[in-house]
């Protein structure tokens, strides 16, 4: 185990970074179609191909998720890696022809000093399929890298987290975060994650809660009420799971995301979690997918802490700072 989204047999993910731009693209490949959905509960989403994850819908499975920055433009991004598993032949048969299901959701970076001047056409097609190219098992880059390129949070640089956990009965599952929040993943001014009750072997730096809380703790503390964020995802389980109950998995890894940052869901956010089952170990009894529920949200609430743990500032005038320039 890595403690991170490879953890579960059949996935792959790939970044494409750029820090010249101050934003980036990751893919996360399944070796076959997963069963898959999702839920978007920030109040200014951007997605793409997401209303075919509601589990009213037809489609079943996905062939890979996107996470991109851009905001809309980095909508683009899935072009790229739905072009690269065109050309190796995978994608949903309709009649003689395939399609490849790639839903994609983007966050907000194009205000964090990277230059964005990128003529008539964003370059987030052409990332996409370098991220595509990229995408390997086993170990993969945690921080400013890839979707976590240009982001920040309210108080520190925001970037890719991951984490993984295994149920009594030995099924895994593990997230994986691109952390952009409106809202804090740390505690009022200080290097405490909001995560600390859910932390592995100091995976965040084994800081815990602070000794007591203040009012001013627990003030809001966000971007600025003009400014878009978002945090985006993916969970992933290597159980067999229904369309509805990958769903219900998705809103789990939200409480996750809830109970990591604060405040979460604001109306300026876009957060949106993924969700799939890659069905290779079947499930058990109800209990099975209680504990798979529980531990969604607490994996996603790990891999937010770990993406601002990792992070590292951009290499731009006025750049935010990051966690670990002040307190590692």
């Amino acid at each position: 185990m890595l403690n991170l989204l490879t953890d579960i047999e059949g996935v792959a993910v790939g970044h494409a970074t750029d820090l010249v731009l101050g934003s980036g693209v990751t893919a996360i490949i399944f070796d076959e179609p997963a069963i898959a959905s999702g839920s978007v509960l920030g109040g200014a989403p951007g997605g793409r191909d997401t209303a075919l994850l509601d589990p009213s819908m037809t489609v079943q499975s996905v062939d890979a998720f996107v996470l991109s920055g851009g905001s809309a433009f980095g909508l683009d991004a899935a072009g790229g890696v739905q072009a690269g598993l065109r050309q190796i032949g995978r994608g949903l048969e309709v009649g003689t022809t395939r399609v490849p299901i790639v839903p994609q959701a983007i966050l907000m970076d194009l205000l964090n000093g990277g230059n964005k001047d990128w003529g008539l056409h964003s370059p987030y097609r052409d990332m996409g399929h370098d991220a595509f190219q990229a995408a390997q098992k086993g170990a993969f880059a945690l921080g400013t890298v890839g979707a976590g390129t240009g982001a920040t949070t309210a108080t520190f640089k925001g970037g890719i987290g991951s984490a993984s956990a295994v149920t009594s009965s030995g099924h895994r599952i593990a997230a994986l975060l691109a952390v952009n929040a409106m809202g804090s993943a740390t505690v009022g001014d200080g290097p405490h994650f909001w995560a600390s009750a859910f932390e592995k072997n100091g995976e965040f730096g084994g800081l815990g809660f602070p000794q007591q809380f203040t009012d001013d703790d627990t003030a809001m503390r966000i971007k600025g009420v003009k400014l878009k964020a978002t945090t985006i995802g993916v969970v992933v389980t290597d159980a067999t799971l229904t369309k509805a109950q990958a769903h219900r998995l998705s809103i789990m890894a939200h409480d996750g995301l809830a109970r990591a940052v604060l405040p979460a869901h604001l109306p300026g956010d876009g957060d949106t979690i993924f969700s799939a089952a890659t069905g290779r170990k079947p499930l058990g009894d109800m209990s099975d997918f209680a504990e798979l529920c529980h531990l969604a949200t607490v994996v996603t609430a790990r891999a937010v802490a770990r993406g601002v743990y990792e992070a590292t500032s951009l290499p731009v005038p006025n750049a935010q700072a990051a966690w670990r320039d002040t307190y590692k």
